[in-house]
């Protein structure tokens, strides 16, 4: 019987083990999607305790500590943040074949170098100490622990209204080991369904380009403004969440009138909606492409189910789940629209429903060419971030792709103790490849192996996106 979370857990053969700790282990981290917040980067913010940097923001945590029954003031109410981690603690025991169970001890070893100890309640205070006391440290600030880490890159999620003050801020500190860049994610301009936020984001747009947004027109070069101001600041990826492709017939006429209704207050019809979206999608696809950035699309989230909570507590506190609506057909004529002139930039695709894998995999291998992995199979994404999300996703794309050429795993996360999933992450592909090493369905070359493992750990992303580096 192996201990649990030993130095070789996860890795069941000793080429996978090989694999990890001589070549995986040892590569740095381009984390070019997550949510972490540019200012406590640029700041190198100093973390008050463990629930600060554990729980605040954590909707994975929270979705479990509800399903146990812990009262919402130990979530995103007033309870002080030793009484939210102590009703964590007392929810980690439960979690037992949750990812949690396994991210929270890999947390807790790297960095905190707790071992040997399970998180609970006999537990809690002497785990809650020990990592208070380090958080106190430089080794622990935002900076601090992105170094230990090794993450060479971060792509924030950033608003076309953002003003990428924190990112300018951080370039300007040369002592730094790890570079930030911003990600272009303009998905509120989508947001017509609801007039009142859209024309209030619409009028923020129009402060920040110090222009007046009267017409479609006027929307156009107001985005197009903040496009161009993106890349100035080092953006080469842009990221669209959708809970599917838009890919609708219109005409200038049609979105005219649309744009006008919203403007005034008025609800379109959901035809006209996905009529404007369909077109902005494409407008700025074809910006993506004369720029030489990666579009990123997240497909799939069915957000804010829960009406009385997001009443209480708002978007992104664990209330959304998996949808379910139809996308072939239309991301292959948003493609296709985008191939047919050559105008298709590089593309990341992420489902977030399971039975959609196959599907965009196959989708993507009818656009590919010209440009090594053009077409990216994204890494298991939200609720896909677990052992067995990560292995269907690395074994669709080994079956209908090529592995070889992946650009690997990102963080997607609000945490700067996310990056144990990277370690996670690794460790399944060097155990699924040295599983099939040792079953004689794959070569025991280890120069084959460590090329492809280097590769979808780190230097695969590293000459995709083409960031400028330091």
């Amino acid at each position: 019987m192996k201990p649990f979370l030993e130095k070789d857990f996860l890795l069941d053969s000793r080429t996978a083990q090989w694999l990890y700790h001589d070549v995986a282990a040892r590569q740095p981290i381009i984390d070019y999607h997550c949510h972490l917040p540019p200012e406590l980067i640029a700041n190198n913010h100093r973390f008050a305790n463990l629930s600060e940097i554990w729980l605040h923001g954590d909707h994975y945590k929270w979705r479990a500590m509800r399903t146990c029954g812990v009262d919402e003031r130990f979530c995103t109410g007033d309870a002080t943040d030793w009484e939210k981690f102590d009703a964590w603690a007392a929810v980690v025991p439960k979690t037992l074949r949750n990812p949690l169970y396994h991210w929270t001890h890999l947390e807790l070893r790297h960095p905190f170098g707790i071992e040997n100890t399970l998180l609970g309640p006999e537990t809690a205070k002497a785990i809650w100490d020990t990592c208070n006391g380090k958080l106190a440290t430089d080794a622990f600030t935002t900076q601090g622990l992105l170094k230990q880490f090794r993450v060479e890159v971060v792509c924030t999620t950033d608003d076309p209204i953002d003003s990428l003050s924190y990112h300018t801020q951080h370039r300007a500190n040369t002592q730094s080991t790890t570079q930030l860049f911003p990600t272009w994610r303009p998905d509120r301009v989508l947001m017509m369904d609801d007039p009142l936020q859209w024309n209030a984001w619409i009028e923020s747009l129009a402060d920040v380009s110090a222009c007046s947004i009267v017409s479609l027109d006027d929307l156009r070069i107001a985005l197009k403004n903040r496009h161009d101001f993106f890349h100035e600041q080092g953006c080469r990826l842009s990221d669209h969440g959708l809970e599917t492709a838009h890919a609708s017939a219109y005409t200038e006429r049609e979105l005219v009138a649309t744009f006008a209704r919203a403007r005034s207050g008025e609800v379109p019809s959901p035809e006209a909606i996905d009529q404007f979206r369909s077109a902005m999608l494409y407008e700025m696809a074809l910006w993506d492409h004369v720029r030489g950035w990666t579009q990123q699309f997240h497909f799939g989230a069915q957000r804010n189910n829960n009406s009385r909570a997001f009443t209480q507590v708002g978007r992104d506190t664990g209330y959304d789940s998996m949808g379910d609506l139809p996308i072939a057909r239309p991301l292959q004529c948003f493609l296709d629209r985008l191939d047919g002139t050559d105008q298709l930039a590089r593309t990341i695709l992420y489902n977030l429903n399971p039975r959609d894998s196959q599907l965009l995999v196959t989708m993507m291998g009818n656009f590919q060419g010209r440009i090594p992995g053009k077409m990216q199979y994204g890494s298991g994404w939200w609720f896909l971030d677990q052992k067995h999300g990560m292995e269907q996703q690395l074994d669709d794309l080994s079956d209908l792709g090529i592995l070889s050429l992946f650009v690997g795993m990102l963080t997607d996360s609000r945490s700067f103790l996310s990056y144990s999933r990277h370690e996670y992450f690794r460790r399944i592909l060097c155990n699924i490849l040295g599983d099939e090493v040792e079953r004689g369905l794959l070569p025991s070359d280890r120069g084959l192996l460590s090329q492809l493992v280097q590769g979808v750990c780190y230097t695969n992303a590293r000459d995709y996106f083409g960031f400028d580096r330091r």
